[in-house]
C-alpha cells in the first residue's frame, strides 16, 4: 500500500509540475505580446532572436543550458532533472504559443498594458504551481541559489545583479525594454509570494486527497 501511495503521489506531484509550466509559459508569451517591454530574461532571448534567427522558445532552451552548465560548475554537482525539463519544455511551449494566430498585440495602449499586467499575475501563479510540486528549480533559480551559497550574499541582491545583467546585454542586443520592463521586475515578486502559498496549499490539497480516492476510493 505504502508503494501505491509512493506511486500516486508521484504522479500527480508530475502533473501538477507540468501544468505550472504550462500556465508560466502561457503568461510568459502574454508580456511579449503586450509589446511594452517583458522579463529580463525574455529581453535577452528576444534580443537573441532578432540578431541570430532561431526562435525565442529555442533561445530559451540555448540560454538555459549554459546557465545550467555554469550552476553545475559553480556547485561541482548535476542540476536536478526537473531543471532540465523546466528548461526544454517552458522553451517548447512559448514557442508553441507563439504561434496561437489570434493571440496578436492589443490595438490600444490600455489593450497592451492589461495584456502585460494579465500575463504578469498568470506568470506569477504558474510559477507557483511548479514549484509547489518541489521537483526542482528552473535553470535561472537553479544559477541564483548556487551564486547565493558560493557568495554568502542574500538572494534578492543576487537576483537584482543577474536581472540586471541580463537586462543590459539584451538591451545591448536589441531586446523590448521599455515601461512594462520595470512593470514586471516590481510586481513579479509580489505576484509570486502571494502565488506561491496559495498553490502550495492547493498542491498539498490535491496531492493528500487524490491518493486518498485512488487507494481507498475515498
Amino acid at each position: 500500500m505504502a508503494h501505491s501511495h509512493r506511486e500516486y503521489a508521484s504522479i500527480f506531484r508530475w502533473a501538477i509540475y507540468f501544468i505550472g509550466l504550462l500556465i508560466m509559459s502561457f503568461g510568459i508569451v502574454l508580456t511579449i505580446k503586450a509589446n511594452v517591454g517583458c522579463a529580463p530574461w525574455d529581453v535577452l532571448h528576444i534580443g537573441l532572436y532578432r540578431n541570430f534567427g532561431l526562435t525565442i522558445g529555442t533561445w530559451s532552451i540555448i540560454v538555459g543550458i549554459v546557465v545550467l552548465t555554469i550552476s553545475a560548475l559553480l556547485l561541482k554537482q548535476l542540476p536536478k532533472i526537473g531543471a532540465f525539463l523546466n528548461m526544454i519544455f517552458v522553451g517548447i511551449f512559448i514557442d508553441l504559443y507563439m504561434m496561437i494566430p489570434y493571440l496578436q498585440v492589443p490595438n490600444t495602449l490600455i489593450g497592451k498594458f492589461v495584456m502585460l499586467l494579465v500575463g504578469i499575475v498568470i506568470t506569477g501563479y504558474g510559477m507557483g504551481i511548479y514549484i509547489s510540486a518541489n521537483i526542482g528549480a528552473g535553470p535561472r533559480d537553479s544559477l541564483m541559489l548556487a551564486l547565493t551559497e558560493l557568495t554568502g550574499w542574500k538572494v534578492q541582491y543576487i537576483r537584482i545583479a543577474m536581472e540586471a545583467f541580463v537586462l543590459f546585454i539584451g538591451w545591448i542586443l536589441g531586446g523590448p525594454v521599455s515601461i512594462g520592463t520595470l512593470i514586471f521586475c516590481i510586481m513579479i515578486g509580489s505576484v509570486a509570494g502571494v502565488a506561491l502559498p496559495q498553490c502550495q496549499r492547493m498542491a498539498e490539497w490535491i496531492l493528500v486527497r487524490r491518493v486518498d480516492i485512488e487507494t481507498h476510493g475515498l
